[in-house]
């Protein structure tokens, strides 16, 4: 009787050994004992926002001890994206995250890593086929339409705008802008789009030169809704030095640590943002989940801010979205460093 009570005392000891109370992120691969080695390859490097996303990822490799860095291509262009993507499987790595540039473009050479053996995790790409999930920080039609909202209050809900985007085959970037149209054509017909979305390749200087030709050249201008980060400091600069503050109104995506200083004078009236930091993270603990063949389910809690309920798409069951965007202006821009 003694042994039964004291073998049964032991298989206790040993299942209540193995419950890990998850309580972070990191909580949730802990038992994991093979250190990986993950790439994340976003657009373009040397960017605030992918700087931001960055720090996320060193965060996830400090606390994890899995080999996790980031690379992007010094200018946002697919074929230089393509490359890096060749060399990291070249490297043996176990998973690559990736943002792309151009989806249809890194297709083929993300196929020839998953024939590999090699898992990837995208984000900004809804519409990607070769990749075992996909993380969006929201509902994109949602984010464009929420855009909309406050660019139509900033324009007095009248007038005519233009659109960023880093590229028309920037997935995200379209949708965000699709969701605008529609939210505008719903609620604001006093509002229209002037000409065709305007392609800034994500750089400050090409956002600036296009920016400034389409307010000089359209005076009827009075809106701007930007989905590319660099919108804010390109646009931002153009209505600044043509003196059009109080004229054109600029809503865009954004970080503050860019845009402060436009939030500030008011040649940008709103920002809003997902934090990448926590996008870089959870796509880093999300392939450490895939290698681990541990499956992502509906509602999931990866114990990341903005993370904390992910939805399944209906549409597509490895595509997942995150709970939500941050708005900012001058008025809290000073709760934000980044």
């Amino acid at each position: 009787m003694n042994k039964i009570i004291i073998l049964l005392s032991l298989v206790i000891g040993m299942s209540c050994k193995k419950e890990v109370k998850i309580k972070e992120a990191k909580d949730l691969i802990s038992d994991v004992k093979k250190k990986y080695k993950i790439v994340t390859i976003v657009k373009i490097d040397g960017i605030a926002w992918f700087s931001r996303m960055r720090e996320g990822v060193h965060k996830f490799s400090n606390e994890t001890g899995h080999d996790a860095t980031l690379i992007g291509p010094v200018e946002a262009k697919a074929e230089l994206q393509v490359a890096q993507i060749e060399q990291a499987i070249k490297d043996g790595v176990d998973a690559i995250t990736i943002v792309p540039f151009d989806v249809e473009s890194v297709e083929p050479v993300l196929k020839k890593a998953r024939d590999l053996g090699i898992v990837v995790i995208a984000h900004e790409a809804s519409n990607i086929r070769n990749v075992d999930y996909i993380i969006e920080a929201f509902d994109n039609i949602e984010y464009g339409a929420h855009l909309m909202d406050h660019l139509a209050k900033y324009m007095n809900y009248q007038g005519k705008y233009i659109a960023f985007v880093g590229s028309k085959k920037s997935k995200s970037h379209m949708e965000w802008q699709q969701g605008a149209e529609q939210r505008q054509r719903e609620k604001y017909p006093d509002i229209s789009r002037l000409g065709d979305y305007l392609e800034n390749a994500d750089e400050h200087s090409i956002t600036f030169t296009k920016a400034t030709k389409a307010l000089k050249t359209n005076p009827e201008i009075s809106g701007i809704l930007g989905a590319p980060m660099p919108t804010a400091s390109g646009a931002g600069l153009a209505i600044e030095q043509l003196g059009l503050k109080d004229r054109v109104s600029l809503v865009t995506t954004g970080v503050v640590s860019i845009c402060a200083k436009f939030l500030e004078s008011g040649s940008v009236d709103l920002i809003s943002f997902w934090d990448p930091a926590k996008v870089g993270y959870v796509m880093n603990l999300m392939a450490v989940m895939a290698l681990e063949k541990m499956e992502l389910k509906n509602e999931m809690n990866l114990r990341v801010q903005g993370f904390t309920k992910i939805k399944m798409s209906k549409e597509k069951k490895n595509l997942f979205y995150g709970t939500g965007w941050t708005d900012v202006t001058k008025e809290n821009m000073s709760e934000y460093h980044f």
